[in-house]
């Protein structure tokens, strides 16, 4: 399943959220004084952004190694967890009675065909004599069917020593790839039965796979995103000790179908190995998002969350009313003051995390100062104080 953005604001922050509905004071001020704070301008920024879904490395090819013939394992040709070359011998088994079954085989063939060159011999003499008319029919007939009949044990006998060569050959327990060699099962002496007995397990090592599942409703983004190739780095590996692989992937195929129960579908990357790639390997893969627009983003430290709503506060300057009591002209109105900052705030959606920042969908426009830092005692309408300790507005590119 994907993983969604999750907010992280400071406890000051959650704590004013929390005791406090928007727009009140989660901290007195004292005589109404102006609350230092630091702006943040929102501008249109290139931002990258990431999608992430739990994935598990497995190999494109992987086999169980089972003999072929029975008997006593009597070598062992590899390091076990090294890497092992196609054709390479892995294992031995006792292949004395094998080696004795072949030479057997071998004399059998040489009987037959002796028995078919005497065969062969007696119907080519019996074929002159009854051309001369010299031997009965009959005899001729039992000639010739002796003369089949040794032909037929020849064949016999050469099908019974490419069993025994076989035999022979599966003696010798070969890599069928390259790749890499499991922790083995059985030990030299360990007796193995055909077919049955499971010695090791061989996996392809570069590339990697990587399979993942994406909502159904993705299926149209990740076909699309088969045309980007690795080099274009739209898939990246978050390794389980948090560090970023170094080599991008790119998708090889998607199932063939939705699996009915969850709505997903499984997509598989293709990712070259360094080393670091092991089987059954847990991972995040990471796509990165191919929007190329602008997008507004603020940092995470100046939203406040309530109840699942999201909530910032804007500067404004804004023109203040005479306190009852000053001097001003008789019957005429009170004179406004200069304009002061003052706090408003705004309800906002929200969007990915990218970094320190996230990015904003609705609720802000560009050009708007947004409190950066400050709001743990902020309130709608506070007045504040412009000269905090991060006045400079600091944007930076994603």
């Amino acid at each position: 399943m994907k993983f969604s953005a999750t907010l992280v604001v400071a406890p000051a922050a959650l704590l004013l959220a929390t005791s406090c509905g928007p727009g009140q004071s989660g901290a007195p001020n004292p005589a109404n004084a102006p609350i230092p704070v630091s702006l943040y301008t929102v501008v249109p920024e290139k931002a990258t952004s990431f999608d992430v879904f739990p994935g598990t490395v497995v190999a494109r090819m992987q086999v169980d190694i089972k003999p072929e013939v029975e008997g006593y394992v009597t070598g062992m040709f590899f390091t076990e967890g090294g890497h092992v070359s196609k054709g390479q011998k892995l294992y031995e088994i006792d292949n004395s009675k094998y080696g004795a079954s072949k030479n057997q085989a071998e004399a059998n063939l040489k009987v037959a065909q002796s028995n078919l060159e005497q065969a062969q011999k007696d119907a080519d003499r019996y074929i002159y004599l009854n051309e001369h008319e010299a031997i009965a029919k009959q005899t001729l007939d039992h000639a010739m069917t002796t003369l089949q009949n040794a032909k037929d044990q020849v064949v016999a006998a050469r099908q019974d020593l490419v069993k025994a060569q076989t035999d022979l050959s599966y003696a010798y327990i070969r890599a069928p790839f390259d790749g890499t060699i499991g922790i083995s099962q059985v030990k030299v002496g360990n007796a193995v039965s055909k077919e049955q007995t499971i010695l090791n397990t061989i996996s392809t090592d570069d590339p990697m796979a990587v399979d993942f599942t994406v909502p159904e409703k993705q299926i149209k983004r990740f076909a699309e995103l088969k045309q980007y190739a690795a080099s274009d780095s739209v898939f990246s590996l978050l390794l389980p000790d948090n560090s970023i692989y170094p080599k991008p992937g790119k998708i090889m195929f998607m199932d063939r179908g939705v699996n009915p129960q969850t709505g997903t579908i499984t997509v598989r990357l293709e990712v070259p190995n360094n080393g670091q790639l092991k089987a059954g390997m847990s991972c995040n893969v990471r796509v990165k998002s191919t929007d190329t627009s602008l997008q507004l983003l603020i940092p995470g430290r100046s939203i406040v969350e309530q109840m699942g709503e999201y909530f910032v506060f804007v500067e404004r300057d804004t023109l203040i009313a005479p306190q009852p009591g000053s001097a001003t002209a008789p019957g005429a109105p009170p004179a406004p003051t200069a304009p002061s900052p003052h706090a408003v705030q705004k309800r906002v959606t929200v969007g990915a995390t990218i970094g320190d920042k996230i990015v904003i969908k609705s609720g802000l426009t560009a050009g708007e100062r947004v409190i950066a830092d400050g709001v743990q005692r902020m309130r709608d309408g506070a007045e504040v104080n412009l000269g905090g300790p991060q006045k400079a507005n600091s944007n930076s590119q994603h």
